[in-house]
């Protein structure tokens, strides 16, 4: 885990959950955004991830390994006392939404982008009927999940910076697998229980990775009081790493300080 101060005195503190594969370092750009506007930020490394260990890349027992590490890093936010924002990527938006219908958390706000909550290709139903075999027998079988940098961002410099990432993790375990499809069924499955906290949802309207469909379908039936979806033409998966990832920043922005204005510590 790791925390960025902000640049001037602190409105809140975001918390912010990457996605699968990936790492927080793949977060600076943004992470200088909010840092920049205010906000302390916390993130780190999801275990099977980044830097955590190299002995477990791309391979969890449970997906609330994720869960609790996400926890703790809530927990380290608390000690600022501002209000606490959560922000998830992808399998890290997953995570953030199972988090939240598991557990009551003292959050002002949760920023989704492009939650992994379906996704545009599967595997043919031998290989998931096979995964389903692995699992039991050889859990921690790697295998390719076929995707590709190019598949999440049009940006040329994150492309450039992604290809030559030895963190980036290249083959995921069975169990992984199973443990995120699983996740994704009982996303929709406990949509009932998901705490009531402001929801602003963010979706690449091209994404080539989340099946935008699903999360569009998910946001409809969640019963959140608050809840603001806004869908990104022709861009990507990773919104924050688009071309146009100013503009989205700014939108993200406008929707934790409003929630501050409502919570009175703008004025």
């Amino acid at each position: 885990m790791h925390t960025w101060e902000a640049a001037h005195s602190a409105r809140g503190v975001i918390v912010m959950v990457h996605g699968a594969l990936e790492h927080h370092g793949r977060y600076r750009w943004l992470i200088e955004m909010w840092r920049g506007a205010g906000y302390h930020v916390i993130m780190g490394d999801l275990p099977g991830q980044g830097m955590t260990t190299r002995s477990r890349r791309g391979h969890i027992d449970s997906f609330d390994e994720y869960l609790t590490s996400i926890k703790e890093w809530v927990q380290a936010g608390y000690a600022y006392q501002l209000p606490v924002f959560l922000l998830g990527h992808s399998m890290g938006g997953l995570a953030v939404i199972r988090l939240l219908q598991q557990e009551k958390l003292n959050v002002a706000g949760i920023i989704l982008s492009s939650p992994c909550l379906g996704l545009v290709h599967y595997p043919s139903k031998f290989l998931n009927a096979l995964s389903v075999v692995l699992n039991g027998i050889l859990p921690t079988l790697r295998m390719d999940p076929g995707l590709t940098v190019q598949m999440a961002t049009r940006n040329a410099e994150v492309l450039e910076t992604d290809v030559n990432d030895s963190l980036y993790v290249t083959k995921v375990s069975v169990r992984w697998y199973r443990e995120l499809i699983g996740s994704v069924k009982e996303a929709f499955d406990e949509i009932p229980d998901l705490q009531d906290i402001p929801i602003l949802l963010m979706q690449g309207g091209d994404d080539r990775i989340v099946d935008k469909k699903a999360v569009k379908e998910w946001f409809n039936y969640i019963l959140s009081s608050e809840k603001q979806y806004k869908e990104w033409p022709n861009l990507y998966h990773e919104i924050f790493n688009e071309p146009e990832r100013e503009t989205v920043f700014e939108y993200a922005r406008g929707f934790v300080e409003n929630r501050l204005r409502l919570l009175g510590y703008i004025y």
